[in-house]
């Protein structure tokens, strides 16, 4: 049997740490969130609390909910503060080298029976878990952005993760109201494989003239009846994530379709990272997005 998940601590207030804090904090559990950056953590309640309020004037939450689930998230500074925590979730940057700081750091002022998790996109479960001193509770919940919007969570268990910790992590993310599917620990798992080389193949088609951003994004929102095109989707993802992904990939399979682009890598090293920079693919600057090329 796995453990009961009542407490959860979350590492890294960005857009995906704090939108994880959102969804456990209105499913009624108790949310420790850590970054080292303290502007990061407080702009990170901030987001949660908008969020929120944008919930109660929709009428999916009532302000009376709104209040406990901000009560519920405890911003802390150290991982000393996360001993009372049954699960506690990475969600750093996509860089392993810090993902295995951060475990390494963690583990001891965890209690032994603790899980702990990654938000990673595509990075190996099972390399992470041989940073911590507990494999067999160490596992993948890799959640969509915007959190609070979307529907998946991929499960993701590494060599060692055992079955307990597989149930009381597909329970968890059952109790938040969200739908599971699980993959094998294969380079970024199923969403990203998919749709990380059809990004990476869009900023190819406008590396080599085919088209500009903006017919770009037409023609696969018109034409394939996507949301948003593959190019808006890349800034809203970060590119400089976008690359991590693709870099991933490559290594990992070891197959040339998977070279990142090298206008991707450009727009990377220019700082360019989409809408987290105020610059991407589009301007955002302005009062509304502008193609930058």
């Amino acid at each position: 049997m796995g453990i009961e998940i009542k407490t959860v601590g979350i590492i890294g207030a960005g857009q995906m740490g704090s939108g994880i804090a959102h969804v456990c904090a209105v499913a009624g559990l108790e949310v420790r969130l850590n970054d080292r950056e303290p502007d990061r953590l407080r702009n990170g309640l901030a987001t949660v609390n908008g969020n929120l309020q944008r919930q109660v004037a929709k009428g999916t939450l009532t302000e009376e909910a709104r209040r406990e689930a901000i009560e519920r998230i405890q911003p802390v500074e150290s991982f000393e503060d996360f001993g009372s925590c049954d699960l506690v979730i990475e969600a750093a940057t996509e860089d392993e080298a810090i993902k295995r700081s951060i475990f390494s750091a963690l583990c001891p002022a965890l209690r032994p029976e603790t899980m702990v998790a990654t938000n990673t996109s595509s990075i190996s479960i099972t390399r992470l878990a041989a940073s911590t001193d507990r494999p067999e509770r160490f596992i993948g919940i890799h959640f969509m952005n915007p959190v609070p919007v979307m529907q998946l969570v991929e499960l993701i268990r590494g060599i060692a993760t055992e079955d307990p910790t597989f149930e009381s992590a597909r329970a968890f993310v059952t109790r938040l109201g969200k739908s599971v599917t699980v993959s094998e620990d294969f380079p970024a798992f199923i969403v990203n494989r998919i749709l990380l080389p059809m990004i990476n193949e869009a900023i190819y088609t406008l590396y080599e003239g085919v088209g500009s951003v903006d017919s770009i994004d037409t023609a696969m929102r018109l034409g394939a009846n996507h949301p948003m095109g593959p190019l808006q989707l890349a800034d809203f993802i970060g590119l400089d994530t976008c690359l991590s992904i693709m870099q991933v990939l490559y290594e990992g399979l070891a197959d040339s379709k998977y070279r990142p682009c090298p206008l991707l890598v450009k727009y990377v090293e220019a700082g360019w990272l989409g809408r987290k920079t105020k610059r991407g693919f589009y301007d955002y600057r302005g009062p509304e997005p502008v193609p930058t090329r």
